[in-house]
This record gives structure tokens, sequence and C-alpha cells, in this order.
């Protein structure tokens, strides 16, 4: 089974950590970081199982600035 690096993009909403891969898509949730990264990992290896990755595509991560009340 191939092994690949993905990135997990984590906020906090309330009292819970929602991770996002913006690779594959995939998102989930936990108490910590740490569980939130746990169920996003596994969450990821469920979906490719299903649909694997066609290609190495790496997301481009920048920064931008915005104006907000």
């Amino acid at each position: 089974m191939p092994i690949g690096t993905f990135t997990a993009v984590l906020h906090k909403e309330n009292d819970l950590y929602v991770a996002d891969c913006p690779e594959v898509g995939t998102v989930s949730q936990g108490k910590t970081v740490e569980e939130a990264i746990a169920n996003l990992k596994e969450a990821t290896e469920l979906y490719l199982e299903e649909f694997p990755a066609t290609g190495s595509s790496s997301p481009l991560v920048t920064v931008f600035e915005a104006r907000y009340a």
C-alpha cells in the first residue's frame, strides 16, 4: 500500500478542532488537535481506499490580507 504525505489545516470551532486535508478534500474533527489529526488521517485513508489518488499534486499555500469590521 503506498504512503503519501498530506496537509492538515486546522481551525477551532467552539470547543472542537476541525481538520481539513486540501489535497483530498477530507474533513474531520476532534476535541484536541491530536484527535482531530488522527480522525482526519483515518478519514483520508478510508477515502483513498475507495478513491485512490491519481497523482502527487501538492497544494499551493500562501497568505493574503483582507479588510474586515
